[in-house]
Order: structure tokens, then C-alpha cells, then sequence
């Protein structure tokens, strides 16, 4: 059984132009020991599908359609204190720029504690004890557990949400761009401590990134999201030896290899398309080297193929 299932899942931005369809129409699955990499361009509505799964999701948007099924129940028809309940200590979240999300007025020992005791019955020393602890647990020395979020540097801020997040051992841990602005070394730091929490907490991970390098170094399963939609879902290791949709190869060949031969790097012209009024048929017809007739007349259905999933007309 599943821990997260997600099943036709519609996220539309309602403007006075229209709806701009920003996920349509997906379906995804995270089992209990799974790290699952959702990549992308900017625009192809990775973030606002995760959104959706908190239930973050707030005006103009609205989630139009679909299930999210955790644990058995769905998240679309709990109420707002069952929701509330959820965040935190059944699903967490490190959102993307972690500058950002931190109070910058609160010290970061108090944005610990406060997650916890909204979800535990707890005294404020053993609220504080744990949160110097959750420090120490992402690498961070638990007497900066009184220091202001200014006071770190951009990699420790992002350990410091990876340290409010998992505070009440969450079952569920969505990772947003988690490497992003930071530079390589404190790159493969945080890398290394996803790794070691996946392992030492058996801790599942959603983990959206535009890094393929990231995907390869922590995921198990990836989705490619193009457009709203899922394009291709498939394991790791078989996604990057032999792509099966026209954009994953794309992207792919976009991305340096240290390991093969040196080649010039391809590009994808073009870019997306806009989803209040999307392309008919394959919405990556316009980019695709590989586009026939049919891809400019009908949607490519989620097909079968080789142990993944794929949307192309390629493979009909």
C-alpha cells in the first residue's frame, strides 16, 4: 500500500482571462521507502502540485479535481483543523529559499519548539532540549539554537528548515529546490545529510529540483513534468540510461556528464507553453524533434512501456 497517492489532481489558477492550468489532470504514488524526484522546467507545475498535497493551495488557485490519498484518508476532505493537524506531523515541508520561510525575529531554537509544541504535550524544557537536538541532527552545533536566522549562512539556513520540518518525525518530507543559490560544496553537504535522514529516519522524500544531478544522488522514482502534466515516470536509473519522452531526452542531453564523453551540450528551443490557452494535442508538439501529425490533433494518453510511464504518441 502506498503512503501518498495522488490520483487525477487539477490545479487551476482562476484569472479574468481564464483558468490557467497549472496541473492537470496528474497521478503519482509514494511508497514508505521512497525517494521520488519531480523535474522540469520553471513553470511546469512541480511546486504546485506539492502545494496541492499541503494543501496550500489559495486564491486565485484552487484544486479543481482529483484525490490525495495519505494514509488511507483524503486530504481534499479534511477540515481545516484536521489539515492543520497533518502539516508538521504527518507531512513536512522545506520550502524553496529557505531565507524566506525563516522569522527573522524569532531565534531559530523558537521556530523549532513552536512546531512542536503544536503538535505534542510537552514542557518548554523538553521543547528546547529536542530543538537543540534537531540541530545537531542536521549538523548544526545545538548551542546556535538562540542565534536569529541572520545569523547563518545560506546552507544553514536550509539545514535549519530541514531541522523544523522533521522536528515531530513527519511520515512524508517534501523537499523544494533544496540546493538552489547554494554553491557546490554546501551542494553535496546537504545532499549527504538528505541521504544520511532518509536512512536514519526511513523517512520518505519528495524532493522537486531542476539539478538532474540532484535526482540521481537521492531519488529512487522520478516524474517529468512538462506543462502541467506528467510526461514520463520511471525509476531512477532507467530514466537516465534510456529515456523514453522526446523532453526527458532533451533535458538529459542539456546536462553535462562528468563520467561520458565530452560533446556540446543541446538545447531545447523554445519554451513552454502558456496554460491558459495550451497547444491542442501534445503541448510539446511545437519544441518536439520528433512531432508526426497525430501530436498536433490528440493528447498523448499515460501509456506502458518497458516498466514506465509515458506519454508520447511514440509509443501508442
Amino acid at each position: 500500500m502506498a503512503l501518498l497517492e495522488v490520483e487525477n489532481l487539477k490545479v487551476y489558477y482562476f484569472t479574468r482571462a481564464g483558468a490557467v492550468k497549472a496541473v492537470d489532470d496528474i497521478s503519482f504514488s509514494v511508497d514508505k521507502d521512497e525517494t521520488l524526484g519531480l523535474i522540469g522546467e520553471s513553470g511546469c507545475g512541480k511546486t504546485t502540485a506539492v502545494f496541492a498535497i499541503m494543501r496550500f493551495a489559495a486564491p486565485p488557485g484552487r484544486i479543481v479535481g482529483g484525490k490525495i490519498i495519505f494514509e488511507d484518508r483524503d486530504i481534499l476532505t479534511m477540515s481545516e483543523e484536521e489539515v492543520r493537524l497533518l502539516r508538521g506531523k504527518g507531512i513536512a515541508m522545506v520550502f524553496q529559499a529557505a531565507q524566506n520561510a525563516l522569522n527573522p525575529v524569532m531565534t531559530v531554537g523558537q521556530q523549532i519548539t513552536e512546531v512542536i509544541h503544536q503538535h505534542e504535550q510537552v514542557t518548554k524544557e523538553e521543547a528546547w532540549e529536542r530543538a537543540r537536538k534537531q540541530l545537531e541532527l542536521v549538523g548544526i552545533s545545538g548551542d546556535r539554537a538562540k542565534s536569529y536566522p541572520h545569523e547563518f549562512s545560506g546552507g544553514m539556513k536550509q539545514r535549519v528548515g530541514i531541522a523544523i520540518a522533521t522536528a515531530c518525525n513527519p511520515r512524508l518530507l517534501i523537499l523544494d529546490e533544496p540546493v538552489t543559490g547554494l554553491d557546490v560544496i554546501v551542494q553535496r553537504q546537504l545532499l549527504n545529510l538528505i541521504n544520511d535522514l532518509r536512512a536514519r529516519l526511513g523517512l520518505p522524500i519528495i524532493l522537486i529540483t531542476h539539478d538532474l544531478s540532484v535526482i540521481a544522488e537521492t531519488c529512487s522514482k522520478v516524474a517529468v513534468m512538462y506543462a502541467g502534466k506528467i510526461v514520463e515516470e520511471a525509476d531512477a536509473v532507467s530514466l537516465y540510461e534510456d529515456p523514453a519522452h522526446p523532453y526527458s531526452k532533451l533535458l538529459i542531453k542539456s546536462y553535462p556528464s562528468i563520467k561520458g564523453e565530452k560533446g556540446k551540450l543541446v538545447s531545447i528551443p523554445g519554451a513552454p507553453p502558456g496554460l491558459l490557452n495550451p497547444p491542442v494535442g501534445c503541448y510539446f508538439e511545437p519544441r518536439c524533434p520528433s512531432a508526426m501529425d497525430i501530436c498536433r490533433e490528440a493528447e498523448p494518453p499515460l501509456v506502458k512501456k518497458d516498466g514506465r510511464l509515458v506519454a508520447c504518441h511514440l509509443y501508442k
